[in-house]
């Protein structure tokens, strides 16, 4: 069967900055990518139909008539996706609200999934269901399989059957608890020596964990990322750096992003109010009904060492900060500067950057990442 995640535009809107370089689908929340939790529980072909400037990347390679079509900020069940594999041709599934699930091929023939439904539609979910969606993606990755042997030097507490060591990856002399979710740990990946972490946590494939870092639950650390400090309900996509010493709470970070040594980002007001973050689509800062929210950061941002972030600070893509001081809360995509002020950074300038720090994992900077770039660029004319 081929399947098409299907964006709406609206949802894609809010879920800027993450939603400018991917699919909604793409973003992770728990050890997998939406995309990818569908792909196990529905085997198939998967292809996008998002915005123009990310087809190039992601293509709709199906036809919908022949096709399943699923609202790619849904996550993935096992209920859900086998309420979708009985869809007869023409059938369009919905929620009890009357909201779009799927559908099979082209028709209007309505039918109701009562069940629950969860939904991504602003940032603040990536990090507040990333500790359900840990639990239940451990057990989808670890069913029916044995875990690689923890080494002797590694302390385990609580049951050691939440924990699991994929093959190639290398964990010594560290404190893992696991009493309130499981740990993961991909394959290739390392956590060095005398690095504490409490459950549940995603270290997903060729991640590294520093020496003494502390990693608190409900923490995913995308694939060939590395990180150090103290981290806590973080979601960091792929090959980012939060390398050193320095704080990041209730946060989302995009990928090929870093964070240099003693950066800090606040995840609570002094006066203990709740918190609003920077809305794109509405441009002002919207209410989110959370005491805790850090940092929000797209991809190819950069941060020099002992940078401040005040709580729920929002970062665009191709940013580099730099300087004492807190900068703002909001800041722009394709800009670098600090307290003192920002200015626009040249294409010239962020590719000759984006290139080198590509290269260092063996990517190429394409024509296409130009092409999509470029778009962003445009396109975030529109919310500065």
């Amino acid at each position: 069967m081929d399947y098409i995640l299907v964006d709406d535009n609206d949802v894609r809107e809010n879920l800027l900055p993450m939603s400018y370089t991917r699919p909604v689908s793409e973003i992770r929340i728990g050890a997998l990518t939406l995309r990818e939790k569908w792909e196990r529980l529905l085997p198939g072909n998967y292809s996008y139909r998002t915005c123009d400037y990310l087809a190039e990347l992601y293509p709709c390679t199906s036809d919908e008539c022949a096709s399943v079509t699923i609202a790619s900020n849904i996550i993935a069940s096992r209920q859900l996706a086998d309420a979708i594999e009985a869809l007869q041709p023409g059938d369009v599934l919905q929620d009890s609200a009357g909201n779009f699930i799927a559908t099979r091929g082209c028709g209007n023939k309505a039918k109701t999934y009562d069940g629950e439904v969860k939904r991504v539609e602003k940032l603040t979910d990536i990090f507040m269901m990333n500790g359900h969606e840990l639990t239940s993606d451990f057990a989808m990755l670890t069913a029916g399989r044995k875990t690689m042997p923890p080494s002797s030097t590694v302390t385990i507490v609580g049951d050691p059957s939440q924990l699991f060591i994929e093959e190639g990856a290398s964990v010594e002399c560290c404190f893992i608890n696991v009493k309130n979710g499981p740990v993961y740990i991909g394959a290739d990946a390392e956590v060095m020596e005398g690095s504490a972490l409490r459950g549940p946590i995603a270290v997903c494939e060729h991640s590294i964990v520093n020496m003494g870092s502390k990693i608190y639950g409900d923490t995913t650390i995308g694939p060939w990322s590395k990180v150090g400090g103290e981290l806590n309900n973080v979601v960091i996509h792929s090959y980012s750096n939060k390398a050193h010493d320095g704080f990041l709470g209730n946060a989302v970070i995009g990928s090929w992003c870093n964070l240099g040594a003693g950066c800090v980002a606040s995840n609570l007001k002094n006066d203990y109010t709740e918190i609003k973050l920077w809305n794109y689509p509405t441009h002002r800062f919207m209410r989110t009904g959370l005491q805790f929210c850090g940092l929000i950061m797209g991809d190819h941002s950069k941060a020099g060492i002992n940078t401040m972030f005040n709580t729920a600070t929002v970062v665009g893509v191709g940013v580099n900060i730099h300087g004492t001081g807190f900068p703002r809360n909001f800041v722009a995509s394709f800009s670098e500067g600090g307290t003192a002020g920002f200015s626009d950074v040249s294409m010239t300038k962020f590719f000759d950057v984006a290139k080198r720090v590509m290269a260092r994992r063996g990517i190429e900077l394409t024509d296409a990442y130009r092409r999509l770039f470029y778009a962003i660029r445009d396109a975030a004319e529109n919310y500065k």
